[in-house]
């Protein structure tokens, strides 16, 4: 699974891609995380399975629709607990819910 996370700078998203990577490793699941910057999202959507968007990009939602939805690529914004606390673990099984559905 191909899991690409996106916030601003790239930064806090690089923090909580690294707990993802981790906690995918310790369940034995073949994940792919990336991280970047809302500025790089069109060129990074190959075989993408699941976008992932930092809270505070909520305000973008429409252009993130009219960028992701013609590509059939489901995307949600991560729960603020989540965000704040870099939760790895959780995010990782939202990121997964949100490929079964």
């Amino acid at each position: 699974m191909k899991i690409l996370l996106v916030c601003g700078g790239g930064a806090s998203s690089g923090f909580l891609c690294q707990k993802m990577r981790m906690s995918a490793k310790q369940q034995g699941i073949d994940a792919s995380v990336d991280a970047i910057s809302e500025t790089e999202l069109e060129d990074c959507l190959d075989d993408v399975n699941v976008v992932l968007f930092g809270p505070h990009l909520r305000y973008m939602e429409k252009e993130l629709e009219e960028i992701l939805n013609p590509e059939g690529i489901p995307f949600e914004f991560i729960p603020e607990q989540y965000y704040a606390t870099l939760d790895g673990e959780k995010t990782l099984e939202y990121a997964k819910q949100m490929i079964d559905k």
